[in-house]
């Protein structure tokens, strides 16, 4: 059965800025994507070493998804198979597929070719918080705020998940974005309706 369902909080990291529910919380004009993804991590003060092995794609969301839940989700809510993740981009992999290929006329590396395939950012975001739900990544010209609904809401609708994180995250180059979206069942706050208007609203904002 359909329900309404609400944004518990945003995320958007993009043109050297961190936003988090429309505040500014960080920026780093100038900076390059590595320098810049390791500033945000240094800045709120993460340990997870695996950090530094990732590729950009990876950090990029990883990042996005930490400052996503910190402190706003109050996870012992759910069990673990009640969190999802599903993630969409115009790239996919492609950032570090260009790395990887430039091994290959000397010695290919398997630790750039871990990352071959866009949906490692969900894996690394899921190992980190331990959320065993279901989980998917689709490649799309441009963002899809009515897609990334639609997916959401049969998840949700039909107790596949109780909640979900969702959006965008890409990168190529030094042309990067990752705009997510925490989405329950129930309101907390001044949560807002999880809506195509709302997401594309939050996402046009940087």
């Amino acid at each position: 059965m359909a329900t309404n369902k609400y944004i518990s909080s945003t995320c958007t990291i993009a043109k050297n800025v961190v936003s988090k529910n429309g505040v500014t919380l960080f920026e780093n004009p100038g900076a390059d994507i590595t320098a810049f993804l390791l500033s945000v991590y240094q800045h709120f003060h993460f340990n997870y070493p695996k950090f530094y092995k990732m590729d950009n794609l990876s950090k990029l969301g990883w990042l996005t998804a930490e400052i996503l839940l910190k402190d706003d989700f109050e996870r012992f809510n759910y069990e673990p198979e009640e969190i999802g993740v599903v993630l969409t981009n115009s790239n996919s992999s492609l950032d570090n597929d260009l790395k990887y290929f430039d091994t290959i006329s000397d010695i290919p590396s398997p630790s750039v070719f871990v990352y071959t395939l866009p949906n490692i950012v969900i894996g690394e975001i899921c190992i980190r918080n331990n959320f065993k739900g279901e989980h998917a990544f689709f490649i799309q010209e441009k963002f899809d705020a009515a897609f990334i609904g639609q997916q959401v809401n049969y998840l949700l609708d039909n107790n596949i998940l109780q909640a979900c994180i969702c959006g965008w995250a890409d990168v190529l180059g030094q042309d990067y974005k990752a705009t997510l979206f925490l989405v329950e069942k129930k309101k907390n706050g001044q949560a807002l309706l999880f809506s195509p208007e709302n997401m594309n609203g939050i996402f046009n904002t940087i």
